[in-house]
């Protein structure tokens, strides 16, 4: 499947020789982006098996003579049609999430995790335009080893129905919530604080976070904003908190609105003992380029590559790979895409820059061949262009 739907583990892809189900790590098996030999032989009835290859490739010509609309598209152009369907899907949560709420996504790094990441990672950055993605040593257990590492939460929250800030100039030095508000902030802060305490925590060691939840007067979106600190405190007014909403507000929406009281929605209380914090990485110095433990062909945008695959377990601090190529782990395959390299931290982490400026999926799309273009009364439709737009 590509979405919403999962395989699942089970019966899962059809390459897991459970009778599953067309997804988009059988793509990546056809296009060569996941290398069998490198994966356990756990698969089948009887778990002892490697990925089915051939199967996925059956499947995928099946998926040709069955459906009118993939009759001119070769094997691999549709598995690849997949992967595009498939990284769409996952640009427009990040996208909502950042520039949908102000936040220009290029200028910061694409982190990846799950075994499956790596292998989409650096195509995502190029249809979001962003330059870095950054690839943790323990990507594809990510979940579990950041878990280890978090911080320890607890929040309360309790609705309320309060103005922090009129409109009216002639009320705007006044601050009609003042009581009440710090009256709740404090209650839920003794709250959270004491839930932290009885899971075993020294109150010496939670740090206590504030929020309102503001909107506007006669609006419905609501922003949460976090208690300025004193030295923020010093540059905004004597109600700091309308001042952070407001600029939150126009980053967000392009706009903010005059003459409308400021109101609470919200009280929010955040209580936190932090977690271990990794050490900055150092620097180190340029080994050039690892040995490679094979060569495979692979798809891309152009076609099939031959590819270097690289062992990450043989990979040292300042190694520099170019793509496109194939990393094996254990955990994990990353798939350095044309144009990408990375660069091996100081922890053993991968640094990857992405050239953004052949970025395929969208340009694809534009490009078009006069000589053979369509009349008005012939219309080709390209099922995976459709289904990228209706993402």
């Amino acid at each position: 499947y590509v979405g919403p739907e999962s395989a699942g583990a089970h019966p899962g892809p059809v390459c897991y020789r459970k009778n599953g189900y067309l997804a988009v790590t059988d793509a990546n098996l056809v296009l060569g982006r996941v290398i069998p030999e490198y994966f356990p032989s756990i698969f089948g009835p009887n778990e002892d098996e490697p990925l089915d290859l051939e199967g996925s490739k059956l499947a995928f010509a099946k998926l040709c003579k069955e459906d009118d609309n993939f009759k001119d598209f070769t094997v691999e152009e549709i598995a690849y049609g997949f992967l595009q369907v498939a990284n769409e899907a996952m640009c427009r949560p990040i996208r909502n999430l950042t520039q949908m709420k102000g936040y220009d996504i290029t200028t910061h790094k694409l982190a990846c995790f799950g075994g499956a990441g790596p292998q989409h990672a650096c195509a995502i950055a190029k249809a979001l335009g962003m330059s870095k993605v950054f690839v943790h040593r323990y990507s594809g257990v990510l979940s579990a080893y950041g878990l280890s590492m978090a911080d320890a939460v607890h929040e309360e929250q309790e609705p309320t129905a309060a103005i922090y800030a009129y409109s009216d100039e002639s009320k705007a030095h006044e601050d009609p919530s003042a009581s009440s508000r710090e009256e709740r902030l404090a209650y839920l802060t003794e709250k959270a604080t004491a839930a932290l305490v009885q899971q075993g925590y020294s109150k010496d060691e939670i740090i206590v976070e504030k929020y309102l939840n503001l909107r506007y007067d006669g609006t419905d979106t609501a922003v949460m904003i976090k208690e300025p600190s004193p030295d923020e405190e010093k540059l905004l007014s004597h109600l700091p908190y309308a001042d952070t909403f407001k600029l939150h507000y126009n980053r967000e929406f392009g706009f903010i609105l005059e003459g409308r009281d400021i109101l609470i929605d919200d009280y929010r209380v955040r209580a936190v003992v932090l977690g271990e914090t990794p050490s900055p990485c150092l620097p180190v110095p340029s080994l050039g380029e690892p040995n490679a433990i094979g060569i495979k062909r692979a798809y891309f945008e152009n076609g099939w590559e031959e590819v270097n695959v690289y062992q990450f377990d043989d990979l040292k601090p300042g190694h520099e790979i170019k793509g496109p190529c194939n990393i094996v782990q254990s955990i994990s395959t990353i798939v350095l895409e044309i144009g990408c390299s990375a660069i091996v931290t100081s922890d053993g982490d991968l640094e990857i820059t992405v050239d953004s400026s052949g970025d395929s999926t969208l340009e694809s799309m534009n490009d078009i061949d006069e000589a053979n273009e369509p009349s008005l009364n012939e219309v080709h439709e390209d099922p995976v262009q459709l289904s990228i737009f209706s993402h």
